[in-house]
């Protein structure tokens, strides 16, 4: 998909995938399903109310921003809403993408794995991802064992295994999303199993599962 003004953030798909510049200006959605589209979850701060009170001058700028440049003020959580105890929630994502990112992290035909969260969707298994531009023919698809391409490296993560250190930063967002929106909150865990977790379970799930 060729565009000049692209979001990474795809209404189709429900997923975040990376934009590639070319140098005519034009955009191109790698639609990738990869780690990276998970990564916008790792930016989430829970606030307690008693901190906000510490920090008077904070509050003031925050609220100024959120007022007045609501076109970036509507890409994030409503931090105006109280969570369990009160708390506030900074967050790139509101519970609607949020649901829908973990719809695929936990799907275990995409993300979810018995070991934790491959770093690589393995839908690209039977649907390598392909990329031709110009005399340029890319792909890119789900090897979980040996790599049989140098195109990242060599052996890298990115193909699809496990990467221990981006799981452990899943694990610690989960965590603090349940911190605000406490028990009520619950995900299909794994997706289609008909199972609800918690955010906490989730946690303990890919901790369990690591």
């Amino acid at each position: 998909m060729f565009s000049t003004d692209i979001g990474l953030w795809d209404d189709e798909d429900q997923f975040f995938y990376d934009v590639l510049c070319l140098p005519d200006n034009q955009r191109v959605r790698l639609r990738i399903r990869s780690v990276v589209g998970l990564i916008p979850l790792f930016a989430v701060e829970t606030l307690e109310p008693e901190l906000l009170e510490k920090l008077p001058g904070f509050r003031r700028r925050l609220e100024w921003f959120l007022m007045h440049r609501p076109d970036l003020a509507s890409l994030v959580s409503h931090w105006q809403s109280p969570g369990r105890g009160e708390r506030r929630l900074l967050s790139l994502l509101r519970g609607h993408r949020m649901k829908k990112l973990l719809k695929r992290m936990l799907d275990e035909t995409e993300f979810l794995s018995d070991y934790g969260v491959r770093a690589l969707s393995k839908a690209h298994l039977e649907q390598p991802f392909q990329l031709q531009i110009g005399h340029v023919d890319q792909s890119v698809r789900y090897t979980p064992g040996e790599s049989d391409s140098r195109q990242f490296g060599g052996n890298s993560n990115w193909r699809g295994p496990i990467w221990f250190p981006m799981n452990f930063l899943i694990i610690e967002s989960l965590q603090k999303f349940h911190h605000y929106y406490g028990d009520d909150f619950k995900v299909e865990c794994p997706t289609g199993s008909g199972h609800f977790l918690t955010l906490a379970q989730v946690a303990a799930e890919l901790s369990h599962r690591l």
